[in-house]
């Protein structure tokens, strides 16, 4: 293994010390780390043979050099120099095919990892309750996913390599060089703090300024983020920002520019010092060597080694002096990975949790159901935000009783802030109940395993998201392996077969993102034929028709009617003719259900559902 370059060194000396502070490498970081890497182990063992073997195969040509300066070309000996000759370019070959199976066994173990962690940290992400999206940034997500599952890759790849790469380089050069003639490798060593220290204080610098570029490229990528979607986009052109925008993404984008200016002035006064640091202790060694060859103390071979393994002590001697952030740098991601694999999850199954019944009826009783939002489960980390509580301490459901027989539409109406998307969120578990108990065909929802409940239930919300996929692939989502006769028939029932047919490439047009190539009615008829596929016994409805219009709705209306037939449905509406088809009216206020009845029974008790009832008759016909 060749001896890292200065670009590697310098990106060492760079390594922000700020993520190490208050840092310790714990025995269970360890590991835990160990336990990752116990899969390669026989690629890490013969990555770390190959490291040791190149590098003391690099140490051959000096004193090969050496034996034809002194040997073969004195004593005048051609058939001595042909073999030299021959061992020199055999371990140059060595070095080479060595530097191939190194960089194999690298990238095996490396690209290894990063699949490992990835895969691990999706897994344990995506089962985490909903309550954990709404408290993580987005961002902090992919960074863990990205960033630091890659940081924790180069703890294998590029810090080990690098480490042990080093300690042989050095500690075989030097000891080769003692070898020769210790008084010159004492003087070569002798200058280097005349390098290293300025060289630190000119990496703490770079540290700084580096890190003030990565928060800036951050900044950068999260407004390009935000406002290169559809929405942010259509909300700059609405406000007329443009300008504005671009002159404050500019002054970032200024600042980035300065500091990658001053970036390449550091880098390269630091390779400078380096070459200048070399260039003098060689030539030091080649001034005393010179005298002493001269004095007939050294032979002329012994000095020519001596030279070129200066060279070759500097930058693992640099390298090694920050060996120690390196390694706790490439440790510290991997404990930013664990605090993800850590979070605990407040909504698992039961250890005896059963399936729910694939022919399920779809009967549902809330008892006496009390529900908070919780605080984060202990043990989440501040950074995903484990510091946080809750915004009220109050209850937002309080003593809910209802009882909805199979195929029963049921209808929930309030005003807002109430808690109707809440109480229909926590049939599919999406929260778990504070108190009381949600039972499914007499099944506790929290004994039978979240899979089967969720197989169970339909949902269609206000605005149904669709992924920046074809059509069919957004469909599929619901029932992977739909065939395309019961995608057709799924839209048609949802009264969308025929738009889809229209579009340019019928089914297999990708949608856009957030399905922004569709309309509002278009999409929720598409979401509704989506549910159709999964073919739910429980459907919920969470306002899905509230900011159509009189066409949409109607077409809406009609694949509603097709959905729900036949089919248990808790539906939170702010139309009319949802509301009055109802075979049960739930009110809520304040957390509480105040009424319940059919329409015509409310209408004649006086009470808050005819309030809102005549408030949504005047909304509806202004």
């Amino acid at each position: 293994m060749n001896a890292p370059s200065p670009f590697m060194v310098m990106h060492s000396m760079t390594a922000d010390r700020s993520v190490l502070d208050g840092k310790e490498l714990t025995k269970q970081t360890r590991r835990r780390v160990m336990s990752f890497a116990r899969p390669y182990r026989a690629s890490i063992v013969g990555f770390l043979g190959t490291i040791i073997a190149s590098t003391f195969l690099g140490l051959l040509p000096p004193l090969l050099i050496r034996e034809i300066f002194d040997d073969a070309i004195l004593d005048g000996d051609g058939g001595y120099l042909n073999i030299l000759f021959l061992f020199m370019i055999a371990a140059a070959l060595g070095e080479a095919v060595l530097g191939l199976v190194e960089r194999y066994l690298s990238s095996r173990i490396g690209e290894g990892l990063i699949y490992d962690l990835r895969v691990k940290l999706f897994d344990h992400v995506q089962r985490m309750p909903i309550a954990f999206f709404t408290r993580t940034q987005t961002g902090t997500l992919i960074s863990r996913l990205n960033n630091d599952v890659i940081g924790a890759q180069r703890a294998f790849t590029g810090t080990l390599g690098t480490v042990v790469g080093n300690a042989i380089t050095l500690s075989g050069t030097l000891i080769a060089m003692l070898l020769l003639e210790w008084k010159l490798t004492l003087l070569a060593i002798a200058i280097l703090p005349v390098f290293v220290i300025p060289a630190r204080r000119v990496g703490a610098g770079l540290s700084d300024i580096t890190r003030e570029g990565m928060n800036l490229n951050a900044s950068m990528n999260n407004t390009m983020t935000e406002r290169f979607n559809v929405s942010g986009a259509l909300l700059v052109k609405l406000f007329g920002r443009h300008h504005r925008e671009a002159v404050d993404f500019g002054d970032r984008a200024g600042r980035v520019r300065d500091i990658g200016v001053k970036s390449a002035m550091y880098s390269r006064v630091f390779i400078a010092a380096l070459t200048l640091v070399g260039a003098i202790g060689t030539a030091l060694v080649y001034w005393w060597g010179g005298h002493q060859v001269i004095d007939g103390g050294i032979t002329p071979g012994t000095l020519v080694a001596l030279g070129l393994y200066t060279v070759r002590i500097y930058i693992p001697l640099t390298s090694l002096s920050n060996a120690r952030v390196d390694i706790m740098t490439a440790f510290v991601s991997f404990e930013r990975v664990f605090e993800v694999l850590d979070t605990p999850n407040a909504i698992e199954d039961a250890d005896d949790a059963v399936e729910l019944p694939t022919s399920t009826r779809g009967a549902i009783r809330f008892q006496d159901v009390v529900f908070r939002y919780p605080d984060p489960a202990p043990g989440t980390p501040a950074s995903l935000g484990g510091g946080e509580t809750t915004a009220s301490a109050d209850d937002v459901l309080r003593g809910v009783d209802v009882d909805i027989a199979p195929g029963q539409m049921v209808a929930i109406v309030g005003p807002s802030g109430a808690g109707k998307t809440t109480m229909t969120s926590l049939v599919p578990r999406l929260y778990d109940i504070t108190s009381g108990a949600i039972t499914i065909d007499g099944l506790d929802i929290r004994a039978v395993t979240q899979d089967s409940l969720r197989q169970s239930i339909g949902v269609v919300s206000q605005d149904p998201h669709l992924f920046h996929e074809k059509v069919s692939d957004n469909l599929r989502y619901a029932r992977p392996d739909a065939t395309d006769d019961e995608l057709v028939a799924a839209c048609e029932a949802a009264r969308i077969h025929h738009v889809i047919a229209e579009l340019p490439e019928g089914y297999d047009t990708v949608v856009g993102e957030r399905g922004y190539r569709l309309s509002g009615g278009e999409k929720q008829r598409l979401a509704i034929a989506r549910m159709l596929l999964k073919d739910p016994a429980i459907v919920i409805l969470d306002e899905a028709t509230s900011h159509l219009d009189t066409e949409n709705e109607a077409h809406v209306q009609e694949a509603l009617a097709e959905a729900l037939r036949g089919r248990t449905s808790l539906v939170i509406a702010h139309r009319l003719s949802t509301i009055t088809d109802a075979d049960q009216i739930l009110v809520l206020d304040d957390g509480r259900i105040v009424e319940r009845g059919t329409h015509d029974e409310l209408r004649h008790a006086g009470g808050l559902y005819e309030e809102l009832y005549e408030t949504l008759v005047r909304a509806e016909h202004t």
